[in-house]
């Protein structure tokens, strides 16, 4: 019997010559750090040094998180990667009524400068890359970042990261927006010329593949539906005068890794296959670097059962071995228990250390793209790009990835594939050791890491001691200058930036854009 992909394309039990009649490697493959990139977008890939490891953690207050953050350095991590909670995410401050039972929850509660402030101390910003999961309100949190950097004398050309700034994909599957679309591109706009000038080695959007994914999109859907909101951006950023090559080669992207290993190393191989040609066919890319697809991974959290939580560390193991064999830039695994609650330290360090016996104790890293060849991969990676590029072809059918995002598309096409694995789940077709085969009649007790119910009041005195200490007329004015602003066509960083330094708060910042450009309210057609 012929196995299905997770994309539903067959699995043939045999691969042979045949199954790659008529392939072309030069076409197909091209040296790995050359077009299209199908084998890497680097020479050498991980022969040289390995993947940048980048651990995603944030809980509570900005004195914890900072403690959390400095004991991941010690123990190796080579990159931080910062969890906000809810209520940041959405734009509002801590006090707010709407953030009630939320704050430092899912997340780090950023507030204002002396925040970020505290949630860096003692990290030197121009020695470590920082990444932040933050869209909707990215803007004010770079710039706090810099404003941090700045105090701390660390020039601005040398910070170096990522912005998720991916607001397309909150549409489709994660639901955080604040402002309707037409403005929030503008903003994705703002900040990829902002950076340009002001911070060039950031990069100014993480294209998201990964919340898709999670809410139950195949692999082919998860970079389809990824590469029509990259097409999107840079449309957007062409429509603003820009030129490709000015701001292209600061997109990367983000995707999930599953267990499923074998497509999801071809998943990866055809998404830079797909977007070096999108690049250069459709766009009249020059510049190499705007034609290579730099991703970080993240494993699949969905994957992640609350039964038997220990075997989780065997799915992460594989998972982040598939994101490797793949080619990511950089990493973040799971911690073990994440499907119970906040990861505790201890399961933080090991999911830390799965990467280090990756990259330090297998061969993986001695050798670019092992894979190359396989009659099996190959021939995965070439119907992965064609499920890919029939959905890519489909959007453009519906005016692209916005005008197909208000019909509903995107969203329609990941529910139907998240009931289908729900069903095939609760059938036993699909098999989860530990939830559906392989159970135990009782379970191990676990004791999951607890937010201190007492952040809230206590971020909330720290947001009234911040209002009762600042210069009222100076935040009121420099809010105005942004106001004005955003009711003209100048770009709103570099008054935001006037108001955060003036200690205005994220809420304030996201208020007074709220106010000019109103909220996004779904279509009944979602």
């Amino acid at each position: 019997m012929t196995r299905q992909s997770e994309s539903g394309q067959p699995i043939e039990p045999v691969y042979d010559q045949k199954s790659l009649a008529d392939w072309d490697p030069g076409t197909k493959l091209g040296a790995p750090g050359s077009y299209p990139y199908t084998r890497g977008v680097y020479p050498t890939m991980y022969t040289g040094r390995p993947w940048t490891m980048r651990q995603y953690a944030g809980f509570g207050t900005a004195a914890e998180s900072n403690a959390r953050y400095r004991r991941l350095i010690d123990h190796g991590t080579t990159g931080l990667s910062v969890a906000f909670d809810l209520p940041t995410q959405m734009g509002y401050d801590s006090d707010a009524p709407l953030a009630h039972g939320e704050v430092g929850r899912v997340g780090v509660a950023i507030d204002s400068v002396e925040d970020m402030r505290t949630l860096f101390d003692g990290i030197p910003l121009d020695r470590v890359s920082t990444s932040m999961t933050i869209n909707a309100p990215a803007a004010p949190l770079l710039l706090l970042y810099e404003l941090v950097a700045a105090e701390q004398g660390a020039a601005a050309g040398r910070l170096t990261g990522t912005v998720q700034n991916d607001i397309l994909k909150e549409y489709i599957a994660r639901g955080t927006y604040i402002f309707p679309p037409k403005p929030s591109l503008r903003l994705v706009a703002d900040i990829f010329r902002y950076c340009r000038s002001e911070l060039p080695q950031w990069n100014t959007i993480s294209i998201s593949g990964y919340h898709m994914a999670e809410a139950g999109a195949t692999p082919a859907q998860e970079i389809a539906f990824t590469l029509a909101n990259g097409v999107e951006y840079v449309r957007t950023a062409l429509s603003a005068g820009m030129r490709v090559d000015e701001f292209a080669p600061r997109l990367s992207f983000f995707f999930v890794a599953r267990t499923t290993l074998l497509e999801e190393i071809a998943k990866f191989r055809a998404a830079r296959r797909i977007w070096a040609r999108l690049m250069r066919e459709e766009f009249g890319a020059r510049d190499p670097r705007s034609t290579m697809l730099r991703f970080h991974t993240q494993t699949a959290g969905v994957q992640l059962t609350a039964q038997q939580p220990e075997v989780n560390l065997v799915r992460v193991a594989l998972q982040g071995l598939a994101a490797v064999l793949g080619g990511t830039q950089s990493l973040h695994t799971n911690a073990y228990d994440e499907a119970i609650a906040l990861p505790t330290e201890r399961a933080a360090r090991l999911a830390l250390r799965t990467q280090q016996v990756l990259a330090y104790e297998t061969d993986v890293t001695a050798t670019v793209d092992p894979f190359a060849g396989s009659y099996a991969v190959e021939s995965l990676t070439d119907g992965v790009e064609t499920a890919a590029r029939e959905l890519m072809d489909r959007i453009e059918a519906l005016g692209g990835a916005v005008s197909a995002i208000e019909q509903g598309f995107q969203k329609g096409e990941i529910e139907r594939s998240a009931y289908r694995i729900a069903q095939e789940t609760e059938s036993g077709e699909r098999v989860v050791v530990g939830v559906n085969r392989y159970t135990l009649d009782e379970e191990e007790h676990y004791e999951p890491l607890r937010v201190d119910p007492d952040i809230e009041a206590r971020q909330n005195e720290r947001l009234a001691r911040l209002r009762a200490g600042r210069d009222r007329r100076a935040v009121e004015g420099a809010l105005g200058e942004l106001r004005a602003a955003a009711r003209g066509s100048a770009n709103v960083l570099p008054p935001m930036k006037e108001a955060l330094r003036a200690r205005a708060t994220v809420g304030e910042v996201c208020g007074t854009l709220r106010d000019e450009w109103g909220v996004y309210v779904p279509s009944e057609r979602f």
